[in-house]
């Protein structure tokens, strides 16, 4: 029994490192591709590793548009977002979760219609919204949005996870004197701590890699975030590959960052959230 146990934990480990391997290679290529030369290019066989690395690329790619600007954009819109959506969703949940009202899981059902609706059907009255309110060619758009629900995805992920937390927890504290204000700040937010990070990841990769919001709202080049300015590097790089890969590398690594950094508390988000309808 022990050997067989000790095979198939061995078949596991290796099915483990070789879908992992496969998965990265997309990410090394990039990151090797940034790092050559124009000549060794187009080299057949391609080299895994270049001879020399040619860290001028991300100079010349950074160099040719004003990244250092779209980068301060993207981060703040992101940023912005994410304490938006962390508050706004947080709340909703919390009043769909422990708060018993008239109405409120008819109200719910009502709004998890939203998941239904793609942004593609939503884009035009907003826009006509915005640009009434002449907010068009801001970032008001794109960051004003999170701080009103925060998006029926997370409010849904957050009360799942509000619903498995013991009510008798709440029941204590009011027992104490303290209102639901209270109980949402001191007891309901620490204990969902992995559901907020889950929720946070999410939005994060969502508004860091958002490409048509940004489209549909920003004009000025001065405004436009990464995705945008990749897309004005591309028009003119095109046969460039080394420097469309250092220029992406900029873009991607950061979500990557992010996500090694919080792929534990991720993980066991994603394990905790829904274990109650």
């Amino acid at each position: 029994m022990k050997k067989q146990s000790m095979a198939n934990r061995i078949v596991i480990y290796a099915l483990l490192i070789g879908g992992s391997l496969f998965f990265l290679f997309p990410i090394f290529w990039m990151l090797r591709t940034s790092l050559i030369n124009m000549g060794d290019l187009y080299q057949i066989p391609p080299k895994l590793l270049p001879d020399d690395l040619s860290w001028d690329n991300f100079e010349q790619a950074l160099g040719a548009y004003p990244f250092g600007r779209f980068f301060l954009n993207s981060t703040v819109i992101t940023a912005s977002a994410m304490l938006g959506v962390l508050f706004s969703s947080s709340v909703c949940a919390y009043s769909f979760s422990r708060i018993h009202w008239k109405g409120r899981d008819k109200v719910f059902g009502f709004i998890l219609t939203g998941l239904m609706i793609p942004f593609f059907v939503v884009m035009i009255p907003q826009y006509v919204f915005w640009n009434a309110l002449h907010l068009t060619d801001t970032f008001v758009p794109l960051i004003a949005p999170a701080w009103f629900g925060g998006g029926v995805f997370n409010i849904f992920l957050l009360r799942q996870f509000f619903l498995s937390i013991p009510t008798e927890l709440d029941e204590a504290a009011k027992v104490d004197g303290a209102g639901h204000f209270r109980i949402y700040l001191q007891i309901i937010l620490p204990i969902g701590k992995q559901a907020m990070i889950v929720v946070g990841l999410l939005t994060f990769l969502a508004n860091w890699n958002d490409y048509l919001g940004p489209l549909a709202f920003i004009t000025s080049e001065s405004n436009y975030t990464l995705m945008q300015g990749l897309t004005l590097f591309q028009g003119s790089y095109s046969a460039q590959w080394h420097l469309m890969m250092a220029a992406t590398s900029v873009i991607v690594i950061p979500s990557l960052i992010v996500f090694l950094v919080a792929q534990r508390h991720f993980i066991e988000g994603i394990a905790m959230t829904g274990i109650k309808g």
